[in-house]
């Protein structure tokens, strides 16, 4: 099946009040998402991959061992990536449940020590990549970071919360602060309620 480029779950300028602009996401959601979809497009085209989904084509396309991904797995877990990120933020956040709460104080002693974990994760990420909450195979919660776009599908878990770090996601706002734009998202972007829904 042919990617295509999801609609935004909100408008443009709703994230604006909370630390992410209308420009960032004109760029960030209009253009470089939409190259990934149309470039990933492109590479499955006439491949044995053209009709699969996209989580199949991550799975079967990922090289741990490789340097640089192959054009068909770099656009196809972007264009998954950012599809989770936008479904990741709601203007303003949303509450956090109970159950997520219990969870994350449970696996890292407080929500604040997750966030903290979380951000120095998506801070040390060395280049381009992405901080990650996820469930392991074994059910616990980890925070996890990945180059490029790598993402949790490659290791058999499930992305409970991603956070973008490549400069594009963050530079218009927060020019080079990447810690500061991390803790606006953490506190100011959630989507605890759709973070919740993924447990």
């Amino acid at each position: 099946m042919a990617f295509e480029l999801p609609d935004l779950p909100y408008s443009h300028d709703a994230l604006a009040d909370h630390g992410m602009s209308r420009e960032t996401l004109e760029y960030h959601h209009d253009i470089h998402h939409k190259a990934y979809v149309d470039n990933g497009n492109k590479a499955i085209a006439g491949t044995e991959w053209d009709g699969k989904s996209v989580e199949e084509i991550i799975k079967g396309t990922y090289d741990a061992k490789a340097i640089a991904q192959s054009g068909i797995f770099n656009n196809a877990s972007q264009h998954w990536n950012h599809t989770q990120f936008w479904e990741m933020m709601a203007p303003g956040g949303t509450g956090m449940p109970g159950d997520l709460e219990k969870a994350l104080t449970e696996s890292f002693g407080s929500v604040d020590e997750f966030k903290s974990q979380f951000a120095a994760a998506g801070a040390g990420q060395f280049g381009s990549g992405w901080a990650w909450l996820v469930k392991d195979s074994d059910g616990s919660l980890k925070v996890t970071k990945t180059e490029n776009g790598v993402n949790p599908l490659c290791f058999g878990q499930t992305a409970l919360l991603g956070c973008d770090v490549w400069e594009h996601s963050y530079y218009i706002d927060f020019r080079n602060k990447r810690p500061a734009y991390l803790d606006n998202f953490l506190n100011n972007l959630v989507n605890w309620e759709n973070v919740a829904s993924r447990m």
